[in-house]
């Protein structure tokens, strides 16, 4: 028995370790973040409230029926409500009511109203969509900097690595006199100003991290990291599409956009509604009543006529129309209309600078989709060009026609270059996938 429970609790910590090392992959990073989000919450709740203002809009186009039912007790000299004379004595009486109305025509003030709900809650959806893509990116440029972060990291640790080896071979010429004293200490200045180099790739790692971990709103930053993932610039053709054909290609499906058209839509539903209220209200209503009192009594036997008998005998029934026509009430309807107009305009100067701002932003993209192109491709020839000047330097360092000073400013610059290739990879990367994003294409990354 004791063997058993040791092992299963060598199978849980097992297990809690692997917990707390879980790698996160982009997508389960994109997923949980969308799942969780604080604001993508908030929006979703709008969206439910939108539902349940067109359900009050269908309401209000439908009849009300309503109930009322109330008893009494007095004594004195009381007012009888069934024969409207005057008793003395104890009365109890009882009475109920049963009313319906509906409105049947109030400028179409209601159909308007069920039209703009029923936009509004589209116009919500819009925006808890285009959120969505918004924390896509977001999430994704995060995670390719802790990517490009990390393989930085594992540069600067290469380079020192090899600085290692030069160092302690250095020491052994310089003992035996080959070299000279100050060589072994230019290599160990290198060595040195590496190792600071790795501490602050070290922290920008941390903080590409925590950066994530805040924006999946997960707070255990010492637990949270990505899976190892390496990777290459994917195949595109998105440059042989120019500017103009992925703005138009744009327009059709970004949701900021049908966002930004569905409030033109909204406010015209608006002044629709204001000016409904320039014309007259036509209403119907139903009542039907009845009363009973425990001093009616039959007028040729003097019994108490009972409790259900006077319920059919004191009933009535009234019904009827009401036309409210407005005739003046202070400019308020004239305002609140030219409010309206005011509105409607705004949301469409709106609309046109969301528009003009989609443009700008893609025309952004595509300029920085062909500027990482080149600046990538020069980092490569770069990193090529330093590499060959370093292999020529170590070989003339060996054989001591190079002082250690100038074939560390080589290894120097070779570090230099490998870093800015990371850099300017993972930059190319994400520019590529925004560009492509604003064409329809998902953020995928292998």
């Amino acid at each position: 028995m004791k063997v058993n429970r040791i092992a299963l609790l060598l199978i849980f910590s097992a297990g809690m370790i692997t917990a707390q090392q879980k790698k996160w992959t982009l997508e389960e990073c994109v997923t949980y973040a969308v799942e969780n989000n604080l604001t993508i919450e908030q929006y979703e709740l709008d969206l439910e409230n939108a539902t349940i203002d067109r359900s009050d809009a269908i309401g209000d186009m439908l009849p009300n029926f309503n109930g009322q039912m109330s008893t009494s007790g007095n004594t004195g000299l009381i007012l009888d409500p069934t024969t409207n004379g005057f008793v003395t004595g104890t009365i109890f009486s009882a009475s109920s009511s049963f009313t319906s109305s509906m409105t049947l025509f109030n400028g179409l003030r209601n159909l308007h109203r069920l039209n703009r709900a029923k936009l509004n809650a589209l116009s919500n959806q819009y925006r808890l969509d285009n959120l969505k893509d918004d924390i896509r990116l977001m999430v994704a440029n995060s995670y390719l900097q802790i990517i490009s972060n990390k393989e930085s990291l594992k540069v600067f640790q290469a380079q020192y690595a090899v600085t290692q080896q030069d160092l302690a071979r250095t020491k052994e010429l310089v003992a035996s006199g080959v070299v000279p004293k100050g060589d072994q200490l230019e290599i160990e200045a290198t060595a040195a100003n590496q190792e600071q180099q790795i501490v602050n790739a070290e922290n920008m790692v941390l903080i590409s991290r925590i950066n994530l971990a805040q924006l999946l709103q997960i707070t255990d930053y010492d637990n949270f990291d990505v899976a190892e993932q390496v990777f290459e610039i994917p195949p595109s053709d998105i440059l042989n599409n120019s500017p103009k054909v992925i703005f138009d290609k744009a327009l059709t499906f970004r949701y900021e956009i049908k966002f930004s058209q569905s409030n033109v839509d909204l406010a015209m539903k608006d002044l629709d509604i204001a000016k409904g209220a320039v014309f007259p209200t036509l209403g119907a209503f139903f009542n039907y009543n009845t009363r009973y009192s425990d001093q009616t009594r039959d007028p040729i036997t003097g019994e108490q006529i009972g409790f259900k008998d006077q319920l059919w005998i004191n009933d009535g029934i009234s019904y009827g129309a009401q036309l409210n026509i407005p005739i003046f009430n202070g400019f308020a309807t004239r305002n609140s209309i030219q409010r309206s107009k005011i509105s409607l305009e705004k949301a469409r100067l709106q609309f046109e600078q969301d528009k003009l701002d989609l443009e700008t932003n893609i025309n952004q993209a595509y300029v920085d989709v062909s500027s990482f192109a080149k600046s990538y491709e020069a980092a490569q020839k770069t990193l090529e060009a330093r590499r060959l000047a370093y292999n020529y330097a170590k070989e003339r360092y060996d054989v001591g026609l190079m002082n250690a000073f100038d074939f560390s400013q080589a290894q120097s610059r070779v570090d230099n270059a490998e870093a800015e290739l990371v850099s300017t990879k993972y930059n190319y990367i994400f520019r590529l996938k925004v560009l492509e994003f604003y064409f329809g294409i998902p953020i995928i990354l292998n």
